[in-house]
């Protein structure tokens, strides 16, 4: 799952029907796949909006 939903974060434009394929064949269902999706899909998303907007990291993420 997670390198699925790496790929589909990184390069969405490469994902084909067997990385599906392959999460049905890990046990997932149609519903989770679509989940994992729309997670994936909404954080990439929020994360676009912010960078766009120029939206600064609260205080408690900077490094220390």
């Amino acid at each position: 799952m997670l390198d699925y939903a790496a790929k589909l974060t990184r390069e969405p434009w490469s994902m084909v029907e067997a990385d599906v394929q392959s999460l049905r064949e890990s046990g997932f269902s149609d519903v989770a796949i679509l989940d994992i999706v729309q997670v994936a899909g909404y954080y990439a998303y929020v994360n676009r909006l912010a960078d766009g907007l120029g939206v600064k990291l609260e205080s408690i993420w900077d490094e220390k």
